[in-house]
């Protein structure tokens, strides 16, 4: 397919969009198993090998149990489950956004990333690590792993 641009004529590789429309259609499913089988009920999904061994919450322990709370409608619950994962995701779906638009329009990729940004991400999850196991910070859903 082509596409006009500044006057230039570019030739828009379909391939490129299938990527983003396969995560699209692992997300659906994935939300959709989540909806389905409850992830509070024990014996659907694996523990949390970390909680398992230690007793304490990883930084993704209470993930499927908040996306069941979101995609059911209960987004105070989802954050009680994992505040962290339930906050970034509507950053996750504006980078998928941008991602759909850069295949469907040809764009190139921008420049890579700041290199704050990876550092940036590992103290925060680090940190979130660390306090979501303090007993007295609200928001950290003590559920099964």
């Amino acid at each position: 397919m082509s596409l006009i641009r500044n006057d230039v004529l570019v030739e828009r590789d379909r391939r490129g969009s299938i990527a983003p429309a396969a995560v699209a259609g692992a997300a659906f499913g994935v939300v959709s198993l989540l909806v389905v089988v409850d992830p509070s009920e024990p014996g659907h999904y694996p523990l949390c090998p970390f909680r398992a061994v230690t007793g304490l919450d990883c930084p993704g322990c209470g993930t499927l149990r908040g996306i069941h709370e979101l995609a059911t409608g209960h987004p105070l619950a989802a954050l009680d489950q994992n505040a962290l994962a339930i906050v970034v995701l509507p950053a996750l779906i504006l980078v998928w956004i941008a991602w759909v638009r850069r295949a469907w329009t040809g764009e190139p990729r921008p420049a890579p990333h700041r290199p704050w940004v990876p550092f940036t991400v590992l103290v925060l999850v680090l940190g979130w690590w660390v306090v979501r196991n303090i007993p007295t910070v609200p928001f950290l859903g003590s559920g099964p792993g």
